[in-house]
This record gives structure tokens, sequence and C-alpha cells, in this order.
């Protein structure tokens, strides 16, 4: 987690800036090099759909995140142990700006792309990390089948 703090709200709408720092669940990718995109859904019942993904290592996926709510809702990848942390952090500062290339951040009815080269084999997670969405079970699993 970096040491921004923005308000949360400010950020929405922009694209994140494309930060090139390898992370234990993968890479921020290049469009050029994009090999399929996955539509996810985001909804007010709390959950995205689909809920499991899989990916090969190595891939390249531009996630056409959808928030079909009315509330606002993000996608946020990594392990159980950051997003665990980085939610508890929402809960006590829920204006809290976080802008990373493994975030994207959707207003209620818009779109928004996310692309990630996962280059790294394991099982990793996705969350919505506004407060109260984590603890409601917003949540997905990302698995990455080694070459």
């Amino acid at each position: 987690m970096t040491g921004q703090a923005l308000a949360h709200g400010d950020m929405h709408g922009k694209a994140p800036a494309a930060k090139k720092e390898q992370k234990e669940w993968g890479i921020a990718g290049d469009a050029k090099s994009v090999n399929r995109t996955i539509t996810l859904v985001m909804d007010d019942a709390m959950r995205f759909t689909p809920n499991a993904i899989t990916v090969k290592q190595g891939e390249t996926i531009r996630f056409v995140v959808q928030n079909k709510g009315k509330l606002m809702h993000e996608m946020v990848i990594g392990t159980r142990a950051e997003l665990d942390a980085h939610a508890a952090m929402m809960v006590k500062f829920p204006n809290m700006e976080h802008d990373e290339p493994y975030m994207a951040h959707v207003s209620a009815g818009k779109k928004s792309n996310l692309i990630w080269t996962f280059n790294k084999a394991g099982e990793f997670d996705f969350a919505c990390l506004i407060a109260g969405h984590y603890q409601a079970g917003m949540t997905g699993k990302i698995t990455v089948a080694a070459r």
C-alpha cells in the first residue's frame, strides 16, 4: 500500500498510472499485450460475477469491471493477507485514497478496465475494499495455473 492520502472520491473515473512494480500476484500489464478479456460484474448484493477466475501464468488479462449497482464498488487484486490489511485500513479511514494498477474503482452504473499480467503461479484474491463491502463477502479468487 502506498502512502497516498487523497480523498477516496477524487480519483474515480481516472485511469491509474501504470506503475510497473512486481507484486506477489503479478505486475501491471500493457494493453498491447492483452491475451484475453474477462468481464467482471459487481452489484449491491456485495458480489462479483464471476467470483472465481482461472488464468495461465504469463497471461495478461484485461478485466472489464462493470458496476451494475447504485453504490460505488471496486476490484482490488492481491493476497488474502494484503486485502485483509487494506480492508481494515479502509474501515478506519473510509475516505483513504488508493490508486494502484491492480485496482479499479467504478462508479454506479459505469465500467472500467484493469490490465494485469499474472507472471507468478498461485492462488490470489480480489475484493471490494470499500468499508463494509469486504466484510459483507464481496470477494473472489484467482487461480494462476503454472506454465
